[in-house]
């Protein structure tokens, strides 16, 4: 079930009929706008509807989605022309493929990111900032991909600094991940790019916040009022910068993500590799199901993430962890009351 809006922006628009038979990576629906995203099949089946159904949101309501029927064959096409020696592409090319690709951000915002690699006009971008903070808790996806595929992870870096044509990148790493620190370091000498660097910084909420991770790397602050690529900043999840390499690379477009399944109310947490689209029922089953006295399943983290009346929903490009908490664990909801910068939440 793969809902048309998991992204920031503009729904996209269906480019396949009930009925039809596709491919994994086969283009179910195209971008609609500038900030938009494309929707790819992640796996082979039939479309056997375009409806509303229920999606991951706070609100517990539908949305429009292409319902494909897995065949169980995961026939493949290859969506793009791979380019593995990208420096000889045109940087506005590279930026098109991302776009074609559906990838946007992975840390939990969803913003299209070739609309980030465009930047702000009349501002060069001299820095990229890779996130590997993944501050909150629970959540581990990006620790397992940092450490089980570093090389993907900076060769998307060196892939994004082409095209925005920066000198530096940065790759931010809270101190609490040091088997991810090493083999980002043991890959980075591997390239033998001196443009990286991998820094570990201290383990400290928010931390994972753009803004605030740059003045961690760097000691600049940024204003609310400023983007980051005015100052001459791009960031990007290190999955995002993963899954920008594949796109590249490999010609693949944005149809799988690592989730992590956790929590007190969780048999068996782990980190698992899954198609968009799959149910969180399903995908939580065969992660062992949930304990006897779960109480709770939230989407995201403790802080950031939101509480889901239902698991008959589709893992999403946003959906980085599925946080199952047991009755002595789950608090009560509060009365939402607006947000008076008590710093509680840093607390």
């Amino acid at each position: 079930m793969l809902p048309l809006k998991q992204h920031i922006g503009s729904e996209a628009q269906p480019v396949v009929a009930v009925g039809e038979r596709v491919l994994r990576n086969q283009p179910l629906a195209r971008a609609d706008g500038f900030v938009s995203a494309p929707v790819h099949a992640p796996t082979s089946g039939t479309v056997v509807a375009i409806e509303e159904r229920p999606v991951p949101h706070p609100s517990g309501l539908s949305a429009p989605c292409i319902v494909l029927e897995a065949d169980g064959l995961d026939e493949a096409l290859q969506a793009f022309e791979p380019w593995p020696d990208y420096t000889t592409i045109a940087p506005i090319l590279l930026r098109e493929r991302v776009r074609e690709a559906g990838i946007v951000g992975l840390g939990g915002a969803v913003f299209p990111s070739a609309v980030k690699l465009a930047g702000s006009p009349g501002s060069p971008i001299h820095t990229v900032v890779l996130n590997g903070a993944e501050c909150e808790p629970y959540i581990t996806c990006d620790d397992r991909l940092m450490r089980e595929r570093a090389g993907e992870v900076l060769r998307g870096g060196q892939i994004i600094m082409h095209v925005v044509a920066a000198r530096t990148c940065l790759v931010g790493v809270e101190d609490n991940k040091p088997e991810a620190i090493a083999a980002l370091r043991e890959a980075a000498a591997a390239l033998g790019d001196a443009r990286i660097e991998i820094v570990a910084i201290p383990t400290i909420y928010p931390s994972g916040g753009e803004k605030q991770l740059i003045h961690v790397l760097t000691g600049e602050k940024i204003s609310r009022e400023t983007r980051t690529t005015e100052r001459g900043y791009l960031g990007h999840n290190v999955g995002t910068a993963a899954a920008v390499y594949r796109a590249i690379v490999h010609g693949e477009p944005l149809t799988r993500r690592i989730v992590t399944l956790t929590g007190s109310g969780m048999f068996a947490p782990g980190n698992w590799e899954v198609p968009v689209g799959m149910l969180a029922r399903d995908l939580i089953a065969q992660a062992g199901g949930y304990t006897p006295d779960v109480a709770r399943l939230v989407l995201g983290g403790p802080m950031m993430g939101f509480a889901m009346q239902s698991d008959e929903v589709p893992v999403t490009k946003a959906a980085n962890c599925l946080l199952a908490l047991a009755e002595a664990d789950a608090s009560a909801d509060p009365l939402p009351l607006p947000c008076i910068r008590c710093g509680r939440c840093a607390e």
